[in-house]
């Protein structure tokens, strides 16, 4: 297992609960977010194995570790999906994999990679989305992110993009990197989405130890069209396929839940130190170009916008000419595997 080695804060002792565990000192937190942002950008980051990152979740045969011990197969059919979870969890830290998509029919067909606690914190669960939504022939992958904290799954921040690429023509890098302060999701290094911490979003902002997963599952329900088109299984078994794992970030005892690891890593001139005017500037064209949903444009669920939104009456307008979006109604990702498990049964 590969971590960036920096001199973060020492393990402090524990206290009686989970929850008094994370009122950690501000200090502490922000020595760990210090050692994410101390870095520039490179490609030159170490790759981890599946087996020493992750483990199998769910999903029987249908995961598939290739020989090359780096690459990973994830497939649905009509019996099950599947899907994989890290070894360990993190606070905080750069996360990515290569993934290519299933091609031809898709709809109803859901790909995740994500951060969650929910198997921990089953009443006020952290995530960090990365989903693709599948579609019918002819129609492109659509690519959504997301972020709830402290269990805020009435406030969906969902926004939801095309590509200027097939991600099932090859394979592409998807990431994610968590500090005390932002989240940046990436795509092929470029940054697509920026959250940043505000004061009005409280603990609405990720902020507990979470897991990595990925996930390939039945959204029927809603995934397209809000659930007009299935998942065809004439067409399974629909196969995601990961690889070049990358895992990052300050590793968290999961009993305490309180002994934070920082351990080296040599040459580490790799971690995003954010987003660079010249990034910035890539972002917003892509966002433009891209968006077809952000949830500070969505009147319908909310009366008014959510505090951190900062409305473009330019971009607003765009936005109207995409279809309406249908979201699973308090769904999220801690679930997901369960239910792939009762599949399975």
């Amino acid at each position: 297992m590969h971590y960036w080695v920096v001199p973060c804060a020492p393990k402090y002792q524990p206290t009686r609960t989970k929850m008094e565990n994370f009122t950690t000192p501000l200090l502490f937190v922000l020595l760990c977010s210090v050692f994410i942002l101390g870095h520039g950008f490179s490609r030159n980051l170490p790759i981890s194995s599946f087996d020493e990152g992750y483990s199998q979740l769910f999903g029987d045969d249908n995961l598939i570790v290739l020989k090359d011990g780096k690459s990973v197969h994830l497939s649905l059919d009509e019996r099950t999906g599947s899907g994989f979870v890290s070894q360990d969890l993190y606070l905080h830290g750069f996360f990515s994999a290569s993934i290519k998509l299933p091609a031809d029919y898709t709809a109803g067909v859901v790909v995740a990679f994500y951060m969650s606690n929910g198997d921990i914190f089953e009443k006020n669960h952290d995530e960090i989305d990365f989903e693709f939504l599948g579609n019918i022939r002819g129609k492109e992958w659509r690519i959504q992110t997301n972020i709830y904290g402290n269990g805020s799954t009435n406030v969906g921040r969902e926004e939801r993009f095309g590509l200027w690429f097939d991600p099932s023509d090859d394979f592409h890098q998807y990431s994610i990197l968590w500090t005390h302060t932002h989240i940046i999701f990436y795509v092929d290094d470029v940054a697509i989405r920026e959250i940043k911490r505000t004061e009005s979003m409280g603990g609405d902002f990720p902020s507990k130890p979470m897991t990595l997963y990925a996930t390939i599952w039945d959204a029927s329900e809603w995934a397209t069209n809000g659930g007009k088109y299935k998942v065809n299984y004439k067409y399974a078994p629909y196969i995601a396929e990961f690889s070049n794992f990358v895992l990052h970030g300050c590793t968290v005892d999961p009993i305490e839940l309180t002994s934070l690891k920082c351990e080296d890593a040599t040459n580490t001139n790799s971690i995003p130190t954010g987003i660079t005017p010249s990034q910035r500037a890539k972002m917003e064209s892509f966002r433009k170009k891209h968006m077809q949903y952000s949830y500070c444009y969505d009147k319908i669920r909310y009366k008014a916008p959510p505090s951190e939104c900062v409305i473009n009456p330019k971009e607003a307008e765009r936005l109207k000419k995409f279809d309406p979006v249908t979201f699973g109604g308090g769904r999220h990702h801690g679930k997901r595997h369960r239910r792939g498990q009762a599949a399975a049964i």
